[in-house]
């Protein structure tokens, strides 16, 4: 086959995967700790202050996807509930702008990539493609990462069994972007290699 061929199916199995998960509540959603009581509201607000939300969702999902078939993984589809999560954690960074997870370290209940860009331009692929650079570190045949390098991000984007991703990107205070994904089921166990 082509490769504008491939590029055009995964673009249409992308675009399909993002409506059903919108149109779609039959989906069963992962489980994920409740959010705080605001955080509905919240959302909500931050969803009519978002006039590109579900074009930022698509290109999140599309660069993970372009990734993942470098690897001849199964494309990820898009989750509102790991969403909705994602646009919590970022709007609490929105008034620092911190590089921080939302959990502590060591308990991840699912899997969490987050990114910082200064100044306001920066996009989903951006921080896709930081986090994919990775590559560059990790080291398959003994599936380890290079000394004072991270592959962390870029292994729990092509994780095997990892299946839903959900991605919220904010402005700061300060005018930085902060980002974040969260993925489910979480990869990077210890000892297993990411395919």
């Amino acid at each position: 086959m082509k490769p504008s061929f491939i590029l055009l199916l995964i673009l249409c199995i992308q675009a399909f995967s993002l409506v059903q998960s919108i149109n779609s509540s039959s989906v069963s959603p992962p489980k994920i700790t409740p959010l705080p009581s605001n955080n509905d509201t919240v959302y909500k607000i931050s969803k009519q202050l978002c006039w590109n939300c579900v074009g930022e969702a698509f290109q999140f999902l599309f660069a993970h996807n372009i990734v993942r078939a470098a690897k001849w993984e199964w494309p990820l589809t898009y989750d509102t509930q790991l969403e909705k999560y994602a646009q919590w954690w970022a709007g609490k960074r929105q008034s620092d702008c911190e590089l921080r997870h939302s959990f502590p370290e060591y308990e991840f209940k699912l899997g969490e990539n987050i990114y910082w860009g200064s100044g306001s331009d920066w996009k989903p692929s951006d921080a896709v493609r930081a986090w994919a650079e990775e590559e560059k570190y990790y080291n398959y045949p003994t599936n380890s990462c290079a000394q004072g390098q991270q592959c962390g991000h870029y292994t729990q984007m092509v994780w095997k069994t990892t299946r839903r991703v959900g991605c919220a990107r904010v402005i700061c205070d300060s005018g930085d972007v902060f980002m974040t994904c969260n993925y489910d089921p979480v990869g990077n166990y210890v000892g297993e290699r990411p395919y």
